[in-house]
């Protein structure tokens, strides 16, 4: 029971039903209990409704569902849950990371401008950390990892390089954009893109 509770499988949805967030069923317990969020009872495209936290606790537990056993007996896990009282869609920057990096370049080398496939390419600090150089934005580019090997600890001109484009930190995005339906739960299909 605990690691279901802890698990982040919930989707949240403002009041205008964009997604904005994921929680854990115990999470979503205690909005819906509050009455800060109710729950959609999906079944199927064409039969979503939103259910208060009464209704929600004496809902039948169908095959698909996962359920939380109680004294009381089992209550049906929400997948989407509707915060009532918010309706802003916050932004958010992406984490940083080397699939972030590689995106915000194109997949492109940044020395080369070769598009490259994932494993073709890695990160490369442009100011190298042997040399002071921060796991930020502005000092991470993606690079072929043959062109980062030939550059080594050195700065790009004492390689014989050039930068194409001097990295940034990218724009704020929308949550909604950077919400990714990694446990697969179908419910999700219906406001997240795959």
């Amino acid at each position: 029971m605990t690691d279901i509770l802890n698990k982040s499988i919930v989707l949240v949805l403002n009041r205008n039903w964009q997604a904005i967030n994921i929680r854990t069923p115990a999470e979503a317990f205690c909005q819906m209990a509050t009455n800060v969020a109710t729950a959609l009872e999906i079944e199927g495209e064409n039969h979503v409704r939103p259910v208060t936290w009464d209704e929600w606790i004496t809902l039948p537990i169908r095959d698909s569902d996962n359920a939380v056993h109680t004294v009381r007996g089992a209550i049906r896990v929400p997948t989407v849950i509707v915060a009532l009282n918010f309706a802003k869609v916050p932004k958010k920057r992406p984490k940083l990371c080397a699939r972030s990096i590689r995106e915000r370049d194109g997949n492109r080398c940044q020395y080369t401008g070769k598009l490259l496939r994932p494993d073709e390419g890695s990160l490369d600090h442009v100011l190298p950390r042997s040399r002071g150089g921060k796991d930020e934005w502005g000092n991470l580019v993606w690079s072929d990892k043959a062109v980062n090997a030939r550059k080594g600890n050195r700065l790009p001109h004492e390689a014989g390089l050039r930068l194409l484009n001097v990295p940034r930190a990218p724009k704020e995005l929308p949550v909604t954009a950077l919400i990714r339906n990694a446990h697969a739960v179908a419910d999700w299909r219906l406001f997240v893109k795959e």
